[in-house]
């Protein structure tokens, strides 16, 4: 393991890999809003211990990466699509297996419709099509969209936005299935001690909408595995269904009574099918 932060177009991204470079390359690519934290690290090691050489990054306002005044994202949508590929040419890797998680795997697939000499095959996990379709796909639950509004939070008080994602984390696991608070509060709370400033991360909230690619999924090229969870709140199993209706080379595998999210209960289902999608035999 080890932390790096890298330097590309005077934009500081912080990393950490895992594994041996020889080995081939996963990077992960986490929702907006989450530094890589959220990629735990255990989870990375069992890729790396599984003959993968594994990359996680701070999006720019999460974490230890570049941090803009909250309120003045001095970015757009697209420009984290091109972190993306930065964090590769950092890395002196031509091209990897990219792993992204709910608004991450939509990062993920811009990646392989702008950038698609950087992508050998996708996992895209707890997600939605990035590209404006005619799909009529289900909206979020109830659950889901109360929390949202009636959320409350002081976001000048470490503790409360503390509270806040714990809330929330609750709220994505689904409900299906006994939610393990006290490593949620571990986690978060670690990831707002560890940030430059954890107010910065609302900034995606409000991007300049820059980073939508004029192609259709049906032009990725890649194999795709799709991951979703059966009671994902944000994203019904639904948008994971059509994934895979639209992309050529996709598949799904769906997680009984699994959230939003890479859940630890899930890691011995997950981690598996992802070094047996990224295996040279599999991969394109």
């Amino acid at each position: 393991m080890a932390e790096r932060v890298i330097e590309a177009y005077g934009i500081e991204l912080c990393t950490e890999s895992f594994g041996d470079p020889l080995d081939p390359p996963i990077l992960l690519i986490m929702g907006t809003g989450a530094s890589m934290l959220w990629w735990e690290e255990a989870f990375c090691r069992m890729l790396a211990e599984g003959g993968r050489f594994v990359i996680r990054y701070d999006h720019r306002d999460t974490g230890r990466s570049v941090t803009y005044e909250p309120g003045r994202p001095g970015y757009t949508g697209a420009d984290l699509v091109g972190d993306a590929a930065r964090v590769l040419d950092a890395y002196e890797i031509p091209a990897a297996h990219v792993v992204g998680v709910s608004a991450g795997g939509a990062l993920a697939q811009l990646l392989a419709l702008d950038h698609a000499g950087c992508v050998l095959s996708l996992v895209l996990i707890s997600t939605s099509s990035a590209v404006p379709g005619d799909r009529e796909l289900p909206p979020p639950t109830e659950e889901f969209t109360r929390f949202v509004a009636a959320g409350h939070v002081d976001w000048s008080d470490a503790d409360s936005v503390i509270d806040y994602q714990v809330a929330y984390a609750r709220v994505l696991a689904g409900g299906r299935r006994p939610f393990d608070e006290t490593a949620a509060r571990r986690l978060v709370r670690r990831d707002v001690e560890r940030a430059h400033d954890f107010t910065a991360a609302r900034n995606h909230d409000s991007l300049p909408d820059g980073g939508r690619s004029q192609a259709p999924l049906s032009s990725i090229a890649v194999p795709t595995l799709v991951i979703h969870g059966t009671a994902d709140p944000m994203f019904p199993l639904r948008h994971g269904e059509a994934l895979v209706e639209q992309i050529s080379e996709g598949r799904l595998l769906a997680l009984e009574d699994a959230g939003h999210g890479v859940g630890r209960a899930d890691w011995a289902t997950i981690v598996p099918a992802i070094l047996e999608h990224t295996a040279p035999d599999n991969a394109g």
